[in-house]
């Protein structure tokens, strides 16, 4: 996720919210940091003021959407009329809401527009084990497994296919807050493997990062 809002206590305030809803969140404060994070991080969804401080925030959403990143854009603000509603979907952006907002419809606009995304179905199976992205449940050969919200991130992120390094799983599980010297991903991993069984599911590539293997 990533919060692009120029009033830095709602920003920070959003952002703190969507944490405890388990997401990692990243937040910038004007449309030109948007521009320059989204270079080269890639969000899933993106909640963006419209009158932002540098670059304005339909110049951000127009160039999002022109543009490689696949982020799902929800307009966030007080300009919430019929015209600035059409206005800001006619640029591209996939859902508008307007300021003030009820917290729980944020997240529950947030949600629908990450089930959206085409990279992400809800349903994914993988020999026994089947991983529901949207009811957030996991069973491996029928039987469910309970994870944390970060232990699901990590598992999402793994089920994409690939080797994804540490440094990877740091940046889309967890925010920009994490301390990148921590162990927090090595201990994730390796309470998420005891909970996934036997035979094991994660592969350690050495100096690259972790796969998941085939699953029986």
């Amino acid at each position: 996720m990533l919060v692009v809002e120029d009033q830095k206590v709602l920003a920070d305030r959003i952002a703190e919210g969507l944490r405890d809803a388990g997401m990692a969140v990243d937040v910038v404060y004007d449309g030109a940091a948007a521009m320059e994070i989204t270079a080269f991080t890639a969000y899933d969804v993106i909640v963006l003021d419209r009158d932002l401080p540098r670059v304005h925030g339909d110049a951000v959403c127009a160039g999002l959407v022109g543009g490689p990143a696949e982020a799902r854009i929800l307009m966030l603000t007080a300009a919430a009329d019929v015209d600035d509603r059409v206005d800001g979907l006619n640029l591209g952006a996939d859902d508008y809401l307007g300021k003030p907002f009820a917290f729980t419809e944020l997240v529950a606009r947030i949600r629908s527009l990450a089930r959206r995304s085409p990279s992400a179905p809800p349903v994914v199976v993988r020999g026994d084990l089947v991983v529901d992205r949207v009811r957030h449940r996991v069973s491996r050969a029928g039987r469910p497994v309970v994870l944390t919200r970060k232990e699901f991130g990590v598992l999402e992120v793994l089920l994409a296919g690939g080797v994804v390094s540490a440094e990877e799983l740091l940046e889309r599980v967890w925010d920009a807050n994490a301390d990148p010297f921590s162990n927090t991903v090595s201990v994730t991993l390796s309470r998420l493997r005891r909970k996934l069984g036997a035979p094991p599911l994660i592969e350690t590539v050495i100096g690259s990062g972790y796969r998941l293997a085939d699953a029986p």
